[in-house]
């Protein structure tokens, strides 16, 4: 569908007017004479947001419900949340009018794909130095050969004004209704896929700009036979290659930033009939409590010093000293800082993210509860069963408004970026893993001892070598027992584990009786949020029965 005559004729003055894909360095340079960032002591670049724009703002994300579309979208997710298309009109004339206003504008044209048969045009037009050179750090220079057949002729328009603010009379009775300021919101994250356009008013948070990027991928791709899947991905020094999925928090950068295996990506990828792909040129990874002994790449890779006109890592929220220094344990600001920069930052990254089928997919947990073990085998009906759960506990920062964990469930360990129904993506799982014989676990990178606030979290050196034995083939044949509710296969012991009674969780607290109560709790949600969410779709009994019991 084209954008009418007059819109159109707007939108190309505008890219017109902006100064089109800049040079790296020209970028950096921009961003800091426009004080939009401040060169740190080691080079990074550091920027603050106001308190709205330190997460994700869900409730203010939304699609345009047409006809010619309505049909493919899953409406009754909680995420997706339906504008008319004249509102997203009112949107992109607010837009369109910020931009003609705007003294200087960027025009970055990139790519989200790694492998060109599918990979995606994305254009990103913005008022704001710092959103382009986020843009060009995180999606993909345009392919050497150009785009494949996929998207060649369709490419994807994202107009980001961050910093601007909607007038909420203008949107009463159209957008949300903030009880908080008492008024209609004044910030909206918009997507029409119809006329392939989305536009970004209102929100800074940089990672708006990136889950986006990943949603529109997320409804276009399947129809091609392409999977796209929220996960980390990396590949080992035979070739194996593995997945790690899991919400925001739950490790998936820190746990694929291995130096045994070569890094294709730490958040987005795609699993086509070729193999795994990712989407993206850089990393978005958390800060908070980042310790340069336990994550060295990543600490380098943000903090490693250089002439900042060069080394252009963006450093989004975090809390800096007067010294320049920052303290990544403080969460005064938000617990939700962030870092992004480049692949090639990192010392272990394959330079052309593709590789084969994957041998081993695991699903990540933060348990906040502390009752699932810190690995467990997955039979095919487990995987997905826990696939389309997608459960964590919801860590605080990660959206605005989570000051403490809480329980959630988000199918296919992303459901606000999988706007698709879910048999669009489940049933193309189910199949790929079948055909490639794949392996699944699930790693708890929670709590252990008892829950949040009385147990301690997982250590990374525990959870790193349970990976490894799983990534490695070692505990295929590891006698196991079944969780009495979670019914996952635990093993008994794990190559290099000196003590495996931490396997079992309820070994692990003080108070048996707790733990059998927490989770019994803990069970009863799934069983809860199951009956919601699939007790009609008419799924295949193995899964249901795969389904956590009190």
């Amino acid at each position: 569908m084209r954008i009418s005559t007059p819109f159109q004729a707007r939108l190309d003055a505008v890219a017109g007017r902006a100064v089109p894909d800049a040079p790296r360095e020209a970028l950096i340079r921009a961003t800091v004479a426009r004080r939009e960032a401040w060169p740190t002591p080691g080079g990074a670049l550091a920027t603050w947001a106001a308190a709205e724009s330190t997460g994700r703002c869900p409730l203010d994300t939304v699609t345009v419900r047409r006809p010619e579309s309505e049909a493919s979208i899953d409406w009754d997710s909680a995420n997706n949340i339906p504008i008319e298309a004249s509102t997203f009109d009112m949107l992109l004339e607010d837009a369109l009018a910020a931009l003609e206003a705007a003294d200087s504008l960027f025009l970055t044209r990139r790519a989200l794909g790694a492998d060109p048969r599918w990979a995606m045009p994305f254009d990103t037009i913005t008022d704001k130095a710092l959103t382009a050179l986020f843009t060009e750090t995180m999606f993909r220079p345009i392919p050497e050969a150009g785009f494949g057949p996929v998207f060649r002729e369709r490419p994807f328009t994202l107009l980001a004004l961050p910093d601007h603010k909607l007038d909420p009379a203008r949107y009463d009775g159209r957008l949300r209704y903030d009880n908080g300021a008492g008024r209609t919101t004044n910030l909206a994250i918009a997507m029409d896929y119809d006329r392939r356009l989305g536009i970004v008013y209102g929100s800074a948070y940089l990672g708006t700009v990136k889950k986006l990027g990943f949603t529109v991928m997320n409804y276009y791709l399947p129809p091609a036979g392409i999977l796209p899947i929220h996960c980390a991905a990396n590949e080992g020094p035979d070739g194996d290659v593995a997945l790690m999925l899991g919400l925001s928090g739950t490790g998936k950068t820190t746990l694929s930033a291995d130096p045994d295996r070569v890094l294709l990506g730490d958040d987005e990828h795609g699993w086509s009939d070729a193999g795994v792909a990712n989407f993206e040129y850089g990393c978005y990874a958390k800060l908070i409590g980042l310790d340069p002994l336990r994550e060295p790449e990543i600490h380098h890779a943000v903090f490693h010093a250089d002439d900042w006109t060069r080394h252009g890592a963006i450093i989004e929220n975090a809390y800096m000293l007067p010294t320049g220094r920052f303290d990544l344990c403080d969460e005064r600001l938000t617990p939700n800082s962030r870092a992004a920069y480049p692949l090639s930052y990192l010392t272990n990254v394959k330079p052309v993210p593709v590789a084969g089928h994957p041998r081993t997919i695991v699903f990540l947990a933060a348990d906040a509860n502390g009752v699932l073990p810190p690995i467990a085998r997955l039979d095919k009906a487990q995987a997905m069963l826990w696939f389309l759960m997608g459960y964590t506990s919801k860590l605080a920062g990660t959206e605005t408004g989570i000051v403490a964990p809480r329980s959630t469930f988000s199918r296919f360990f992303g459901g606000p970026f999988m706007p698709r129904n879910p048999g669009d993506y489940a049933d193309m799982l189910g199949r790929r893993m079948t055909e490639h014989n794949t392996d699944v676990y699930l790693v708890n990178t929670g709590w252990s001892g008892g829950p949040y606030g009385v147990g301690q979290r997982m250590d990374i050196r525990l959870t790193r070598l349970l990976l490894n034995a799983a990534l490695s083939g070692a505990l295929r044949d590891v006698p196991c027992d079944p969780d009495p509710r979670f019914l996952v296969c635990v093993p008994r012991s794990c190559p290099g584990l000196d003590d495996p009674s931490i396997l079992n969780p309820r070994r692990t607290w003080s108070d048996p009786a707790a733990f059998d109560a927490r989770a019994s709790g803990l069970a009863g949600e799934f069983q809860a949020h199951f009956a919601r969410a699939y007790g009609n779709k008419g799924l295949d009994p193995a899964i249901v029965a795969a389904c956590p019991r009190p």
